[in-house]
């Protein structure tokens, strides 16, 4: 057979990894594999079957696209993966889609991605589990993953030899049953290590704090080595906690970020109140916009306001990330602390911020 792989145009920081799976898979059966971005105009001939991977589901525009343009040139079966086809396969069938897989490939799980379709890449991407054991209201990895299970036993035959960092996509690491097995393979293995999907804070005590200095830890970015949850007020005193251990062996604050869910169902001074106690504990504020599931604005980036919220509130937030933020986020700069302690309101902050670009 002779496989086309598509990934869309649109924006990602990182490569498909189903569709590296899928080269893997027909490479191993001696299928012949192409990989494109995009409608790519150079691409000709016969192609027995076409996947298209998606990613957020405001960018169907760009996956219907190659659908369509693909399915018109090869006249191939399309078979159409990934977020967008598993949270929205009704919605995905009118792509003109030949099949829609929901949800995870079971043909998959244990294939070893291939990486030479992605030369310049630099990071083997895993999962050492799937699924989540908490079912937050806001979240999509329960629909498409499922409850908490483990997927990789052991993990050291998914790393590149030739990779410098080990990238986990688990979002539920440190409720693994493996949890201490992975970390003292992640040790041997010695590779950089990005727990890319953010840690549960109420599962950091002293001991696993220090079992996490043991890595070598090294975020996406270079310079932020965890991610922590802080999406709700109840949440504080975990995550102050897991931030007073992480300290306590080494890990410095500016090393430490915490994701800041908005525009949910907290009003703008609750979540003032979370970013202003995350910069007073010396770590690093990342807000984190609601996007709706399901519902009339699922399918539009931005389009949903929360009824806590206005519009010209969201913008607020947005400006500020853009004038005082760095890379989106907000670092606990002495000056921006001392303001957000005197603030006496959301509007006091963020109109402030987002009048200093203009």
């Amino acid at each position: 057979m002779k496989i086309l792989l598509v990934e869309p145009e649109y924006y990602s920081k990182y490569p498909p990894l189903g569709l590296l799976k899928l080269s893997a898979l027909h490479k191993e059966k001696g299928d012949k594999v192409e990989f494109v971005r995009g409608v790519d105009i150079g691409i000709s001939g016969k192609f027995d079957r076409v996947y298209v991977t998606s990613l957020w589901t405001w960018g169907w525009r760009k996956v219907w696209e190659c659908v369509r343009y693909y399915k018109r040139l090869t006249n191939a079966e399309v078979w159409l993966g990934g977020i967008y086809a598993s949270v929205l396969p009704d919605h995905a069938k009118k792509s003109g889609a030949d099949k829609v897989v929901q949800g995870l490939y079971p043909k998959l799980r244990k294939v070893v991605p291939d990486y030479s379709i992605v030369p310049e890449w630099d990071g083997s991407i895993l999962f050492s589990t799937r699924g989540c054991r908490f079912n937050c209201p806001f979240c999509a990895v329960p629909k498409i993953e499922g409850d908490l299970h483990v997927v990789k036993n052991p993990i050291e035959p998914y790393i590149h030899p030739n990779h410098t960092r080990i990238i986990l996509w688990d979002n539920d690491f440190l409720g693994s049953p493996r949890r201490d097995q992975v970390i003292e393979e992640l040790k041997e293995i010695g590779k950089k290590v990005d727990f890319n999907q953010g840690l549960k804070a109420s599962q950091i005590d002293n001991k696993i704090a220090g079992k996490l200095t043991e890595l070598n830890l090294n975020g996406s970015d270079g310079s932020v080595k965890i991610r922590l949850g802080y999406d709700r007020e109840e949440e504080g005193p975990a995550v102050k906690r897991a931030i007073e251990n992480l300290k306590d062996v080494g890990i410095k604050g500016r090393r430490i970020m915490t994701y800041n869910l908005f525009n949910f169902d907290e009003n703008p001074n609750e979540f003032l109140e979370r970013v202003t106690n995350t910069l007073n504990l010396g770590v690093v504020s990342y807000p984190m916009r609601y996007q709706p599931l399901k519902g009339e604005y699922v399918l539009e980036k931005d389009s949903y306001v929360s009824p806590e919220w206005t519009r010209e509130e969201l913008e607020m937030v947005a400006r500020a990330r853009r004038v005082i933020g760095y890379g989106g986020s907000f670092p606990p700069y002495k000056g921006l602390v001392n303001k957000l302690n005197e603030c006496e309101s959301f509007w006091d902050c963020f109109k402030e911020f987002s009048e200093r670009g203009g």
